[in-house]
């Protein structure tokens, strides 16, 4: 198993390396306009909840109601949207969920009652849930002749393009014409995404093997378990997470009221994770040979603990920033590597149940997290959130190198229902 695409199919043509590398520009232009779009209906939804939420329910609650919402169904959906992404032809699916999510986007820019914006926020959740499992399942069926890493490389790297400049785009969009406004732009991007699934190519249709039993929603987590190093990743990715995302509220106050930076200080302590991630998804992720993934995972994951953990040690605002420059290393080699793992370690047929059981995992924990980390800055402050979130990731990244060191030469390089990577 090389870890390469080398074959690819549209409608029994096998298409050219020309082809599948423009479809893989075409998933990765897609899932950026995705994420910005993300960024902008959640900044939209947002504020027009906070503008709604002074009545029955309290501004905070509100606000929290729409968090909710719309990352809720990624988690508990997670089972049938992978069986549904499995059974469906993904580049079609892709493109109908698309089209459905622009018009709950237009509705949403004209809804009057908070109940009515909680509900549509729900369904236009449940899309995200759909088309994120898409979109990962696709990544090998487009990798053409680049590695899974090169291929996932960029396709986080769009991702966290996306979602980088969404908020932004949101909030510019609000104050020039509304929440309105910034929902119907919403709209467009749905639109796009739409457009970009119709120009591809390829196509990843159902096939089962012969072996495998009758397909289940709960089979997706089942899948990630059935492998000893997937799993193992899960975990580990899964505990650093409870963590890590726990010391996003305490960022803010760190940088304004420890720091005392105001204003753009936020703004250039996540735009260094950013760029970190950048350079770690691109420059470091795809130097990793596939025998090296689940070390490169743990090591991902223990590096973005550390770069947590260091930076209030020194009360210096520059300080901070190189440390979330590293930190942001870790997280882009970490999702990168994670993500061709599960692509080589479970047979294609099954990437759909995967990596919608993937998804579900990380935003379960995501979730409990941010509401722990409100209560963790109040309780403890942020300097000692951060040093708890980062210092308890990075060991559970070190828990798993460990576990890794006492497994060498005992687990087998695939399990033996695991197929070779190529386009179902």
């Amino acid at each position: 198993m090389d870890g390469r695409l080398v074959t690819s199919h549209t409608r029994g043509v096998t298409t050219s390396a020309a082809v599948r590398e423009r479809d893989l520009r075409v998933v990765a232009g897609a899932i950026c306009l995705s994420a910005l779009g993300d960024g902008i209906a959640l900044v939209a939804m947002g504020l027009r909840a906070n503008e709604m939420g002074g009545g029955a329910m309290g501004n905070g609650l509100a606000i929290a109601g729409i968090f909710i919402c719309l990352w809720a169904p990624v988690v508990v959906l997670s089972g049938h949207v992978g069986l549904l992404v499995d059974r469906v032809e993904t580049r079609g699916l892709l493109v109908a969920v698309s089209a459905a999510q622009a018009c709950v986007a237009v509705a949403l820019a004209f809804v009057g009652s908070l109940w009515a914006l909680l509900a549509l926020a729900a369904v236009l959740g449940s899309g995200i849930a759909i088309a994120q499992a898409a979109e990962f399942a696709l990544v090998p069926t487009v990798a053409g002749a680049r590695s899974l890493q090169a291929a996932n490389g960029i396709v986080e790297t769009a991702r966290a393009l996306g979602f980088a400049f969404g908020p932004v785009c949101g909030s510019l969009l609000v104050v020039l014409g509304g929440t309105a406004a910034a929902m119907l732009v919403d709209a467009v991007t749905f639109v796009g995404v739409g457009a970009a699934g119709l120009s591809l190519a390829v196509r990843r249709r159902s096939q089962p093997s012969e072996h495998e039993e009758r397909r289940r929603a709960r089979d997706g987590i089942g899948f990630l378990f059935a492998d000893r190093l997937v799993a193992l990743m899960v975990v580990v990715v899964f505990v650093s997470l409870l963590f890590m995302s726990a010391s996003i509220p305490a960022d803010l106050v760190y940088v304004q009221d420890v720091l005392g930076v105001e204003d753009i200080g936020i703004g250039v302590v996540l735009s260094a994770w950013t760029l970190g991630m950048l350079a770690g998804s691109n420059v470091v992720a795809r130097r990793v040979s596939l025998g090296g993934l689940a070390v490169a995972a743990m090591v991902g994951v223990t590096v973005q603990g550390v770069g947590k953990f260091l930076a209030p040690f020194w009360l210096v605002f520059v300080f901070m920033v190189v440390m979330y420059f590293v930190g942001g290393i870790g997280h882009g080699l970490k999702n990168v590597t994670s993500r061709t793992l599960i692509h080589i370690r479970v047979a294609p047929e099954r990437h759909g149940r995967a990596f919608a059981a993937w998804n579900g995992v990380r935003n379960a924990a995501e979730l409990g997290a941010l509401a722990a980390g409100g209560v963790l800055v109040g309780a403890l402050g942020a300097r000692e959130t951060l040093w708890l979130a980062g210092g308890l990731s990075a060991l559970a990244g070190l828990v798993g190198l460990a576990a890794l060191a006492a497994w060498r030469g005992r687990v087998p390089e695939a399990e033996p229902e695991v197929g070779t990577i190529g386009s179902p």
